[in-house]
């Protein structure tokens, strides 16, 4: 057996066990990974997959059995690429990142900033998408590290620990009437068109929660992953903003949008930072993380990362 055939049963999974996108993923043939998967299942003695003629239907009970194994043993594979670049390349690579557009763009840059003045030949690389997808490319390594606010705890595969508190923020144009009240209620929000975030986005979950407890069923004319979209649109006219606190810190005073904090409608949302559980981490990744936030030190990962049930992580 070889690392060749694990990495063909891993995929194949991934990609549904559908051996044609497999072999796509693996720029390699599909009768090789059929053969492949054949001899691996041939030298253990059992089948790791049941079949329809050529085609694979499930994985079997040995073969969820054997896919574990598997993924143990290429996590460590990744491990001993890890500690090799570590201790050979003297902190210079590319670090990862998955995360939202919020984050990306109003949380990100100087941590990367930072990062960069620091291990000047690190290079970063940075992907965008919806917290689900921010944890699956923690899960299938494709990333380092994943920040988001929704989602990423509910991943026991993953190491989550939270980052720092944010709230939301109501957005109208100059001279709304909202911007002029001392306090808002949710029933004044309720008779507003909103504009805000889809639903697995930026605390979403919250918003509705709240609507929700009140029995309101507020108006949303437009949803968007993007707090700039948000912004856009209210500034045209379309309805009241919900963004998130961080999205409003580069408006002007006295623009032509105005904020109005509403915590105390829907709570603090928690940003957490996610890696996959069991992986090395080089010395750059630490670093980025406690620039993400000065609570991550490299001693608190660590714990978090050896499994540490004792220690108390919440901020």
């Amino acid at each position: 057996m070889n690392l060749h055939q694990f990495r063909f049963v891993q995929e194949a999974v991934r990609r549904k066990l559908n051996l044609t996108d497999t072999a796509k993923a693996l720029h390699t043939s599909q009768p090789g990974v059929s053969k492949a998967i054949l001899e691996l299942e041939g030298e253990l003695g059992v089948d790791i997959f049941a079949r329809h003629g050529k085609r694979l239907r499930r994985v079997t009970e040995p073969g969820l059995e054997v896919l574990k194994a598997i993924d143990v043993i290429l996590r460590e594979v990744g491990n001993l690429k890890r500690i090799g670049d570590d201790y050979s390349k003297q902190d210079s690579g590319t670090l990862k990142v998955a995360t939202t557009h919020t984050q990306a763009r109003y949380v990100l840059p100087e941590p990367v900033a930072a990062l960069r003045k620091r291990f000047p030949k690190v290079s970063l690389s940075l992907h965008q998408g919806t917290p689900d997808e921010v944890a699956q490319m923690v899960l299938d390594e494709a990333v380092d590290i994943g920040l988001a606010t929704e989602s990423l705890a509910a991943y026991p595969e993953l190491v989550t620990l939270p980052c720092y508190e944010w709230s939301h923020a109501v957005v109208a144009p100059a001279g709304h009437p909202l911007t002029k009240q001392e306090h808002i209620a949710l029933e004044d929000l309720a008779r507003e068109p909103l504009v805000t975030y889809q639903a697995s986005f930026a605390g979403r979950t919250r918003v509705d929660r709240a609507f929700a407890l009140r029995r309101l069923e507020p108006e949303i004319v437009l949803e968007a992953i993007d707090s700039d979209v948000i912004k856009t649109y209210v500034r045209l006219g379309l309805g009241v903003g919900i963004v998130a606190e961080m999205a409003m810190r580069d408006e002007p005073a006295g623009g032509d949008l105005v904020a109005r904090p509403v915590g105390h409608l829907f709570g603090q949302n928690v940003a957490r930072i996610a890696f996959k559980r069991g992986v090395y981490l080089r010395n750059f990744i630490y670093a980025f993380a406690e620039l993400i936030s000065s609570r991550l030190s490299r001693a608190l990962v660590q714990r978090a990362m050896s499994g540490d049930e004792n220690a108390d992580y919440e901020l």
